[in-house]
């Protein structure tokens, strides 16, 4: 027996698609951008033209369960479920633009009589504000906000945890242009970001986890200083950001690049956070997600297992972090 279940709704008050601006591109998840389509209006009244305000968002459940009975070809039995949110709200009105948006993400999955663990999960908040320059430069301010819901394990082991909400979390500030040279593309250049970085777990802060400074040890191993919570980095950023759809509208590509130098601290290390998203539309029914996420931080230590058996082998040092999810599901639109 297996079941798959994909729900999902979505809104806006956007009066049409002509009504979008490139300067989303730079804040606007990529989930939210792809399944533009399967907004409706949430205000449907003639009379109101007005868009200084604009709201979007979408919400999705995936579920999925499989159950083996006298299986002679075998198997396990497995459930999984994925909950999602992107929200969306935009201000425009005569040279100023301001557009935020929220971004949640959480998924766990239980393998025969394992315990539930987590494959997804996700909180990041995004927002920009614009002062218009000419048609395609902009004055900008952006803020971003990363942090997750729950405890992360290295499994197999789910006794200790390696990350938690606010360890890490992460907050940055950035001033500078954003250049917009078509509705599809846009490049935010800051030569001041700062980069906050926050691990409000004492004991992942005391091991110096996520570049924090690490606790000091007399020499019989007592602990005279914590680990301290917070790293400030200042230095330069680039965000750059496309979004198009094609085939009639029935495939839709976005993606992000975000590169950080520190000034404060080998500048020629250069963080690199970039996230893609292609979704097709197979029908009015059916659709077809891949995405993925490539990160890069210098200051990340991550432990690599050379020889289960004799963990005196194990690697520790920066490496690029890859993931990826490909979805296949049915969605609906209400009109």
């Amino acid at each position: 027996m297996a079941l798959l279940l994909v729900a999902g709704a979505a809104f806006t008050n956007a009066d049409s698609e002509d009504k979008k601006d490139p300067g989303y591109l730079g804040t606007y998840s990529l989930f939210l951008e792809n399944n533009r389509n399967n907004m409706f209006r949430l205000f449907q009244d003639s009379d109101t033209k007005d868009t200084t305000w604009v709201f979007g968002g979408v919400v999705g459940v995936n579920f999925n369960q499989a159950a083996f009975i006298n299986w002679a070809a075998g198997g396990e039995n497995s459930i999984a479920y994925t909950a999602l949110g992107s929200a969306m709200a935009k201000y425009e009105k005569g040279k100023t633009q301001w557009v935020t948006s929220l971004d949640l993400a959480y998924g766990q999955t239980r393998l025969g009589a394992g315990p539930l663990r987590k494959t997804d999960d996700r909180i990041e908040l995004n927002s920009k504000y614009g002062h218009k320059i000419n048609d395609k430069l902009f004055w900008s301010g952006l803020m971003n906000f990363r942090t997750q819901f729950d405890q992360g394990f290295n499994l197999p082991n789910d006794s200790v945890s390696i990350s938690e909400f606010m360890a890490p979390g992460y907050l940055t500030l950035a001033l500078g242009i954003d250049y917009q040279p078509t509705k599809n593309l846009t490049f935010m250049i800051s030569p001041a970001t700062s980069k906050m970085t926050f691990v409000m777990n004492q004991r992942l802060a005391d091991a110096g986890q996520f570049g924090v400074e690490a606790a000091e040890f007399d020499e019989f191993g007592v602990k005279i200083r914590d680990g301290r919570s917070f790293r400030f980095e200042m230095g330069a950023s680039l965000t750059a950001a496309y979004a198009a759809k094609f085939a009639k509208d029935n495939i839709a590509f976005s993606t992000r690049l975000i590169l950080f130098s520190n000034y404060l601290d080998r500048p020629q290390n250069v963080d690199v956070n970039w996230e893609t998203l292609l979704s097709f539309k197979v029908n009015k029914f059916l659709n077809v997600n891949l995405a993925t996420l490539l990160i890069y931080d210098h200051d990340i230590i991550i432990r690599e297992v050379v020889n289960a058996d004799d963990p005196s082998q194990d690697r520790f040092g920066p490496r690029t972090q890859f993931r990826e999810v490909l979805s296949v599901g049915l969605t609906y639109t209400i009109k």
